[in-house]
């Protein structure tokens, strides 16, 4: 990239390195652009591990850089010297991932990490130096959408391959998209090189070393080079070098943080070991099988027994320290007298760590993870996720305790996960997961609950049931883990978790089957989640939850356009009812109920219906996102957006709710702040067609007809082609031009057997210029109370016919403000 020299700045008196470009060189103009890439993206770092870059200039025809001036070698010149100790190897390498975060924050990714851009001081401090390959991510909004900005995808021409061959992530080899993740990779790398002093990847010549990056092979696990090597750091190397990026650590913070806590481990043990009484030693430190016991006594015993159970209270992680060094190198253990001390000082360095911390020994949120199919039987998974689902239900209802929604926590459904990863993803204190073991008529299930801040079991226990009995055992792990004091929940509350909602094995099997299928997705998957509804029922009249999740069928479909509302809405509402008949405390009836009085523009019930979900599950994610749109239609924007963050909170990962953030932005008229959100959502969710619905429709509120009809074209080559898609299609045709396209629209809708909202229909006619349709269209909407006529008052596609005298005479029967 240049030439470096030693100079001196005259003005400031000081000793610096500049960096100079030869002018042969920035002829070129994609290496000029470097350089200066280079210059802005380390300028804009503040970090005391990152090279600081003074000026950038140029003189004549030469481009120069001026930075800080470095007296040492770099790490390369230091693993080519000497052979590097364990704890040198975790503190430079904690420098690195330091200053990276620092960069990533900032948007800014290096894509070329190596020995030769790490540079070791004379007084040990490193410096992260030649940002030559960075570049900035995409910068997102500080509103309610919610990626980590390292997670913007960064766009190089296909194809194009950057960096140096040994130390690329696979994707960076591939040439395709890169996010901060490519710069976990290479470290990974780097970090298996100071500790092995061999490569993960080889070969012979770089096509050599891509290709073996690009196989499925994984590199020789560091135990093969060094027997010393703790298995944490195997587990931290392996889990940076993950070939796939989803597997990969998420994010730089959480990979310092797993080296940080790795790294006080090892000094611990090494403090404890100095520690340690020559006679209990043993030669060359190794106790024989005898040493101590002799000492030993009950009440040492005793005192072992209690240091233990207290650590594995505080710290899974602190207990597996003790176990590691209670056994020295041959393997012998230590005294029971040394041992009661050892667990005793890690006790207490557990209780100090959560204490600094403020850790209470409180839960206040949980994830139940889907419980994996063991048996990897197609006909089961319903069983599995099911079980999964009632648990999240069942523990939704629990008062101060977060739990996550079902949509964020299966996107983890047949990945193997870290609970650390899952909880810092999800925002939650704890994970639950199990798994389910079918043989014949009897199911084995397993389920554990593990605090992620250090990885300890809360609860665990294994059933061996009969298959009809599964709805028991849902029943009991709810109501076991509801025991744990570290819950501390309320008798009520305990009573709330064992209450079963159904005797019946057969309606609560056929349930699970009902929310299998509708959480699958389409039309057809929830027509056959209607008929599994309807049997659960017919098998239990009593199923209080069946009538509500078939309510929300119904209403569903209709709302679609699947089924025409006059045949579809009936049967909701004599669903909801019946459900709140059978049980008023049911936080979903209520929620069924909400949903149709706001479809019936009875605002005040409405209102009433969707607090008294939340009073009773404040964890229902729907219930908020259902009060978010009905705060949305009734022109209380900042309570709506408002109540779509707490939507996002119970429900992360979910691509509806993300869609639903840029729909409520959009409504309050925020169209660039809505933009930036659903585009940001798009990155992780370009297969989800509401998310390029939604951006079409801002942007034909915002009047760029082109990139609406680009975005809706897409959500509908997804799938979602319904009417009101083509409604949306049509009406950017007409106002950007296309007059044929739309009425060619326009006329198959007309002449069309599937449902048709009149409400939709009127903005297409108005698009057209044909006011009076229009108006005639919204009349027989409000004639037939069409679903779409509650958006009358906040929709942008109405604007157009704002300025009409009948506009605010419809608004005023809807009960709309005008």
């Amino acid at each position: 990239m240049g030439e470096v020299y030693l100079a001196h700045d005259t003005q400031l008196d000081r000793t610096v390195a500049l960096k100079i470009l030869p002018e042969n060189v920035a002829a070129d103009l994609t290496r000029l652009q470097r350089f200066i890439q280079e210059a802005k993206a380390a300028s804009g770092l503040n970090h005391p591990n990152i090279l600081t870059v003074y000026e950038i200039g140029q003189t004549d025809s030469i481009h120069f850089i001026a930075c800080e001036y470095i007296e040492g070698e770099t790490l390369r010149h230091y693993l080519s010297s000497a052979r590097m100790r364990l704890n040198e190897v975790l503190d430079i390498c904690i420098q690195v991932t330091s200053a990276l975060a620092t960069a990533h924050q900032a948007g800014i990714i290096h894509r070329d990490l190596k020995p030769e851009n790490i540079m070791i001081r004379r007084d040990g401090i490193v410096k992260v130096l030649d940002f030559g390959l960075a570049k900035l991510t995409a910068h997102e909004s500080a509103d309610v959408n919610a990626e980590a900005p390292t997670k913007a995808i960064l766009k190089t021409d296909p194809g194009t391959v950057l960096g140096t061959a040994i130390y690329m992530s696979p994707e960076q080899a591939r040439g395709i998209p890169v996010d901060a993740r490519t710069d976990i990779f290479s470290i990974g790398v780097v970090l298996y090189e100071m500790v092995t002093g061999c490569l993960p990847f080889a070969g012979s010549t770089s096509s050599e070393v891509l290709a073996s990056i690009l196989s499925e092979k994984e590199p020789q696990p560091l135990a093969r080079y060094s027997r010393e090597v703790p298995a944490e750091l195997e587990r931290v190397v392996s889990k940076a070098l993950r070939k796939n990026r989803d597997e990969r650590y998420q994010t730089i913070k959480d990979f310092v943080l797993d080296l940080k806590s790795l790294k006080q481990e090892l000094e611990f043990a090494a403090k404890l070991e100095r520690s340690t009484p020559p006679e209990l030693q043993g030669a060359g430190g190794a106790a024989t099988p005898t040493d101590g016991l002799a000492v030993s006594t009950e009440a040492s015993k005793a005192a072992v027994q209690t240091a233990v159970e207290g650590t594995r209270a505080t710290s899974g992680a602190d207990y597996n320290l003790l176990s590691r060094i209670t056994r020295h190198r041959g393997g012998a253990l230590l005294g029971l007298a040394a041992l009661a001390a050892v667990a005793a000082a890690v006790a207490y360095f557990a209780y100090s760590r959560n204490a600094e911390r403020g850790d209470s020994g409180a839960i206040r949120s949980i994830a139940v993870l889907p419980f994996t199919n063991a048996d990897g039987n197609p006909d089961a998974e319903y069983l599995s996720d099911g079980i999964s689902e009632s648990l999240i239900n069942s523990l939704s209802q629990l008062p101060g305790v977060k739990v996550i929604a079902r949509s964020s926590s299966f996107r983890y459904r047949g990945k193997e996960v870290d609970p650390q990863e899952v909880a810092n993803a999800l925002g939650v204190e704890a994970i639950l997961t199990g798994r389910v073991v079918q043989r014949g008529d009897n199911l084995l299930i397993s389920a554990e609950l593990v605090k992620a801040i250090d990885k300890t079991q809360v609860w665990g226990e294994q059933y061996n049931r009969k298959a009809t009995d599964v709805l028991q055992v849902q029943s009991e792990i709810s109501s076991e883990i509801a025991e744990k004091p570290r819950l501390r929940l309320t008798a009520s509350a305990r009573q709330q978790l064992a209450k079963s909602e159904t005797m019946n094995p057969q309606a609560y099997e056929l349930l699970l089957q009902a929310l299998f299928y509708r959480n699958k997705g389409g039309s057809e998957n929830d027509k056959k989640a209607i008929e599994y509804l309807s049997q659960a029922t017919a098998v239990d009249p009593a199923y209080a939850t069946a009538y509500a999740q078939l309510s929300e069928s119904y209403r569903g479909l209709a709302v679609q356009g699947v089924l025409d509302p006059k045949d579809g809405i009936p049967q909701a509402k004599a669903a909801a009812r019946k459900a709140l008949e059978l049980d008023e405390s049911l936080a979903d009836a209520h929620y069924a109920q909400a949903g149709l009085e706001l479809d019936g523009w009875d605002w005040a019930t409405a209102e009433r219906e969707y607090k008294r979900a939340i009073e009773l599950n404040p964890n229902l994610a729907k219930a908020h996102a259902g009060y978010s749109q009905y705060f949305s239609v009734t022109g209380r924007h900042e309570q709506a957006i408002a109540e779509i963050k707490r939507t996002r909170e119970l429900d992360p990962l979910s691509p509806l709710g993300k869609a639903a953030v840029g729909e409520r932005l959009r409504n309050a008229r925020q169209y660039d702040q809505a933009i930036e959100a659903l585009k940001t959502s798009l990155e992780r969710h370009q297969n989800f067609p509401n998310m390029h619905r939604s951006l079409g429709r801002v942007y034909a509120a915002k009047g760029q007809y082109a990139e609406a009809i680009v975005a809706y074209q897409e959500a509908i080559r997804l799938g979602q082609d319904t009417s009101i898609m083509g409604i949306y299609l049509g009406t950017a045709y007409a106002l950007g031009g296309e007059r044929e396209r739309a009425r060619a629209i326009l006329k198959r809708l007309q002449t069309s057997n599937q449902y048709v909202s009149p409400a939709k229909l009127a903005v297409l006619y108005a698009a057209l210029g044909e006011r009076d349709q229009a108006f005639a269209s919204l009349e027989r909407a409000y004639a037939v109370r069409d679903l779409q006529m509650q958006f009358l008052g906040v929709d942008p596609d109405y604007d157009s016919l704002r300025s009409d005298p009948r506009f605010p005479d419809l608004l005023r029967r809807v009960g709309l403000p005008q």
